[in-house]
């Protein structure tokens, strides 16, 4: 399949200290280039994001001091792993340990010249790493080298400094490899905040507004039936906007049964008339089994279903939806326009497939359009509050704040995998989300 124009490349205005959509930036500086990782998608720090971050920041290196704007890319790993941007440039990485049910960061070199002034924990002399010294005075480069270290030092990040220069690394049971090191300039940079960022780039928050109004009529204004399929998450609260601004109103939504609570509150409060149910989920798992990431019958039996029914009679049918070009693999060579397959009388529009994250978040807080609360809480993507998709470090949220879905959840998937044999190893470390465990997980369940 040929990869769609998906932009690979994040823009940052080194004068405003703010990431842009677009090349230039609203001060008429033109942005330099930050090369983001696959899937390419970047999207702001929220607050459980920066409580982590700063945790972990404050228990490794001693500060809690993070910028006001923080993007985070995400990336392959076992579970959550993203690479952390601001003060634009790489800051570090950050990533969930399903076997351990932990978070971790590393600190990475780009971040010294701004962080190193702040770190007090875990920071090293050169003398501290026996023989690097004699390298270093030898000419010899000591990245990507292992050095054992005098002191107690825990496993985890370090940072290493010597006369102007500094560098970082992991230290594992007393040995710390040196990641890479250069010369640092304490750098005082400004702290602008999310404002400021929408200031700086309404020029093209307002082209991609107007293009996708465009798009919306060019697809719609002749058809006699138009709805918008919203799903409570943030790309559907912009779709819906885009969508009204472009004279169409007629919302659905699709309660699986499965919904969390805080999405079924958000979806009230925009008192949408059309809600659709599907089959009962907990009679429907009993027969089919846990839904897994190869094999999803819920999706189905619980949200194609319910729409199929409800179109029928209606005719030819164009659903404006909120479907990314960033959000997995399987959407990556999304057309604007395409026949539901499950529905051929449903035409599935679009308008927003080339956004990022990034572009959606500054989107809807530029037009001050209410969000789904969930985001906030660290969840990247919101739907059943068990769907396989779901991340482990997402579901450390359904444990923590509603317990009683959680131990039901796995109450059920105990009982399931019981009957036929299962470990309960594949339980705790979310291996049961796969029929057929890919590579990355094998290890990790073992």
């Amino acid at each position: 399949m040929r990869e769609p124009p998906v932009k690979k490349i994040l823009y940052w205005c080194g004068e405003c200290n703010v990431p842009l959509i677009g090349k230039t930036c609203g001060c008429g500086a033109e942005g330099h280039p930050i090369p983001l990782l696959q899937p390419y998608d970047i999207r702001p720090a929220l607050e459980h994001d920066r409580q982590i971050l700063a945790r972990l920041l404050r228990e490794r290196y001693g500060t809690d001091s993070l910028p006001s704007v923080i993007l985070l890319n995400k990336t392959g790993g076992i579970d959550r792993k993203d690479l952390v941007i601001a003060n634009g440039g790489r800051f570090g990485w950050l990533s969930f340990d399903p076997g351990h049910r932990r978070y971790e960061f590393e600190l990475v070199f780009d971040a010294l010249p701004s962080m190193l002034p702040l770190i007090t924990k875990n920071i090293l002399r050169l003398d501290q790493l026996k023989g690097a010294g004699e390298d270093v005075r030898n000419g010899k480069r000591i990245g990507g080298k292992k050095y054992p270290a005098s002191g107690n030092i825990t496993d985890g990040g370090v940072v290493v400094t010597w006369d102007g220069y500094a560098g970082v690394g992991v230290s594992t049971k007393g040995i710390v490899k040196v990641k890479e090191v250069g010369k640092v300039s304490p750098a005082n940079v400004s702290d602008p905040g999310w404002e400021e960022v929408i200031s700086r780039n309404r020029y093209h928050l307002k082209n991609l507004e107007r293009n996708a109004i465009r798009f919306i009529r060019q697809q719609a204004d002749h058809a006699q039936c138009v709805n918008i399929s919203f799903s409570g998450g943030k790309d559907s609260t912009a779709v819906k906007e885009l969508a009204r601004r472009a004279g169409f109103e007629d919302t659905y939504f699709v309660d699986t049964g499965m919904e969390f609570p805080e999405t079924l509150e958000f979806v009230r409060s925009l008192s949408i008339k059309t809600i659709l149910h599907g089959k009962d989920f907990w009679r429907e798992v009993n027969r089919h089994g846990p839904p897994r990431k190869d094999d999803r019958w819920c999706c189905e039996h619980l949200k194609l279903a319910p729409v199929k029914k409800w179109l029928a009679g209606k005719g030819e049918c164009i659903t404006i939806q909120g479907n990314r070009w960033y959000e997995s693999f399987a959407r990556a060579g999304l057309p604007p326009a395409v026949k539901n397959p499950y529905h051929p009388a449903q035409t599935n529009i679009s308008p927003i497939r080339n956004w990022r994250a990034l572009e959606v978040f500054l989107y809807i807080w530029w037009r001050q359009i209410p969000c789904n609360p969930l985001y906030e809480k660290g969840l990247e993507r919101v739907g059943c509050w068990m769907c396989p998709a779901m991340l482990e470090s997402e579901f450390e949220y359904v444990r923590t704040a509603h317990p009683d879905l959680y131990r039901e959840w796995m109450a059920f998937l105990k009982e399931w995998f019981g009957k036929r044999g299962g470990a309960s190893r594949s339980l705790e470390t979310g291996a049961w989300r796969w029929k057929t465990l890919p590579p990355k997980m094998r290890g990790n369940d073992e």
